[in-house]
């Protein structure tokens, strides 16, 4: 009998694989990472003794009880950590795991792939020293060291303040927060933003809890340029009083998140345009059903809403897909579950109103900016193609090979679509989205796939 298959072990996934379980399903699990929590509760090290505390401070409740949910299920599901799933077709799911391939076939699966950061490159980027908010969160957490000496996080979305709160808080020296969003648009979203007050009073506590330490915090202020020869020595920033310096040895950036998507297209999902995540999403229903019968969406990987509701689209996508195979679910807790999803999405319209993309930034990225790491393409030679006549995203990257190299567009794809959609004159939606291309991520030559 073809299993039910979940991709990803964070707040959504294991959510989804409690959901099942306790209606009698036995699911497969898989997720790339050594232990489950996703990357908002990514675990330490089995050897490394740190407490929930010092590790995830105010969600250290949370992201105990998704260990621990995650640890009660082994007996009761098929876990595989470290499992990369780097293709996707109907009913088959091609994974890599310890340098083996594998091919599972699947009767019903639940894509509950994440998020990564939304990289909008400056001068600079490319020096050793320069990491996104994400790897910075990982290396303190699951490695438990800080990216330098004298780090400064900039760019923009609640995870600036939380990535930089928990270094400070950790011990590192914070130089400063560079805040790309103005005091003025924080402001302005707070009636919004009280939708949920718990969560809008973590992050003021954030917020205050640097000042009050000492660390300088600015907002309105954006990257102009990183400086240095074998590592970033220093940066440049911009605010509306005019161009200003640091030194530093390590800078963490990045603009929000944007969805992992990638599997969800290789399974022939439909796509539309999401203006509030400004990215292409899956389409699902409210109960996170897919346009392809068998394939659920849930978490981040589906639009950024965050781990609370990670957690809610994961059980409900559980029940909806339990629904279809015929179960019993309860009614109640469904329409709860669509009504406190809801809820967080009202939330999420503000934070998007708190910190505004930067809409001039793909105007102001210089020429020589290296935009594609993987296969040297810089912003002008973007602009060139686009000058050629070239304007729908996959012609452009077909002349110039953008998003063509190992993370298959996944780091610079939203910023090459910034420069096209700015240099065409057209908005960004129109230009079209990358197509996902298997495998997602890099795999060995010579794989030999074991049925």
């Amino acid at each position: 009998m073809k299993p039910v298959v979940i991709i990803g072990a964070g707040p959504a996934g294991i959510r989804a694989a409690q959901t099942l379980v306790a209606h009698g399903i036995y699911p497969v699990l898989l997720d790339e990472a050594s232990r489950g929590g996703g990357q908002i509760y990514r675990q330490q090290p089995a050897n490394f003794k740190r407490s929930p505390a010092k590790l995830y401070g105010l969600e250290a409740h949370k992201a105990s009880a998704i260990h621990r949910t995650l640890e009660k299920l082994r007996e009761q599901l098929d876990y595989r950590p470290d499992t990369l799933v780097w293709n996707a077709e109907s009913g088959l799911l091609d994974t890599l795991r310890a340098g083996r391939a594998e091919r599972i076939e699947y009767a019903s699966v639940i894509v509950a792939t994440g998020a990564t950061d939304r990289i909008l490159p400056v001068p600079g980027w490319t020096l050793p020293g320069v990491y996104s908010l994400g790897a910075a969160q990982i290396a303190l957490k699951f490695q438990g060291c800080a990216i330098g000496e004298r780090v400064v996080f900039a760019g923009s979305g609640p995870l600036l303040y939380l990535v930089a709160y928990q270094y400070a808080k950790a011990g590192a020296n914070v130089v400063a927060v560079l805040d790309s969003a103005p005091l003025s648009a924080q402001v302005r979203a707070l009636p919004g933003l009280l939708a949920q007050p718990a969560t809008l009073a973590k992050g003021l506590y954030y917020r205050v809890w640097l000042t009050a330490h000492g660390i300088s915090v600015h907002q309105g202020a954006s990257l102009s340029r990183l400086d240095g020869e074998r590592r970033v020595q220093s940066l440049k920033w911009r605010n509306a009083k005019g161009e200003h310096a640091l030194d530093c040895d390590a800078v963490a950036f990045a603009h929000g998140l944007r969805s992992e998507t990638q599997l969800a297209d290789l399974l022939g999902c439909e796509f539309s345009w999401n203006a509030l995540n400004r990215a292409w999403l899956p389409q699902r229903d409210r109960a996170g059903r897919s346009s392809v019968p068998g394939v659920y969406l849930a978490g981040d990987g589906a639009g950024i809403m965050g781990a609370d509701a990670a957690e809610m689209a994961g059980e409900r996508a559980a029940l909806a897909l339990l629904e279809d195979m015929g179960y019993l679910t309860d009614s109640q807790r469904c329409g709860q579950l669509e009504q406190s999803l809801e809820r967080i999405g009202d939330f999420r319209q503000g934070l998007e109103r708190a910190f505004a993309f930067p809409d001039n930034w793909a105007a102001n990225v210089a020429d020589h900016v290296l935009i594609c790491r993987c296969e040297e393409v810089s912003a002008g030679d973007i602009r060139q193609v686009v000058g050629e006549g070239h304007w729908e995203i996959n012609r452009v990257k077909a002349h110039c090979r953008v998003g063509m190299g190992r993370c298959q567009g996944r780091m610079c794809g939203a910023a090459a679509a910034e420069i096209i959609a700015q240099e065409s004159g057209r908005p960004i939606a129109n230009i079209g989205r990358l197509r996902a291309q298997a495998p997602i991520k890099p795999v060995p030559f010579g794989l030999e796939v074991e049925p």
